[in-house]
């Protein structure tokens, strides 16, 4: 196998491994109802919930900004349910399971869906092995002889001289 090619290769799985990574510390969503704290009131609380669900009708509206009359329903089912002591995470997965993964403001990192989350990072170390390549390859290439550094017979050449002074003695 030639050596460009593993070279090419090994970047393209260090820049994989590396994105794959980062996409999954930093961008993969997490729960924010860690952060609320225990003694926010239960409109807050129910608000803050609503921030992570989407509105069934509205496609792409967040439920805690819908006014429909079923964003107004599912918002006081998550405050009734808030008040019975269930958790955010427990009420996520109750809308989860009647809804579908839909409801989720992004799909979670699990199953398929994580191989929808690491393309872009493939991707993107692909392309950086493509480029590697092509600039080794079109670097390592011995530049093409010009028209200009072909060697000329002595007879063109004692005619363009006597040519060039004719013009020169002419000015």
């Amino acid at each position: 196998m030639n050596k460009n090619y593993l070279v090419a290769l090994g970047i393209f799985v260090v820049v994989g491994i590396v994105l794959f990574a980062v996409l999954a510390f930093f961008i993969v969503p997490r729960s924010n109802y860690a952060s609320l704290p225990a003694s926010a009131d239960l409109d807050s609380q129910t608000l803050q919930v609503a921030k992570g669900l989407y509105c069934p009708v509205c496609p792409g509206v967040p439920l805690d900004v819908c006014d429909t009359q079923a964003c107004q329903q599912w918002r006081a089912l998550i405050r009734e349910r808030l008040s019975q002591g269930q958790s955010p995470a427990q009420i996520e997965a109750y809308f989860v399971e009647q809804y579908g993964e839909r409801v989720l403001g992004a799909p979670r990192a699990e199953g398929f869906n994580l191989f929808i989350y690491a393309l872009p990072a493939f991707a993107v170390s692909a392309g950086a092995a493509l480029l590697f390549l092509f600039t080794k390859r079109h670097s390592l290439r011995p530049a093409a002889p010009s028209e200009l550094q072909t060697p000329i017979s002595n007879s063109y050449r004692s005619r363009i001289e006597s040519e060039l002074r004719k013009l020169a003695e002419n000015d």
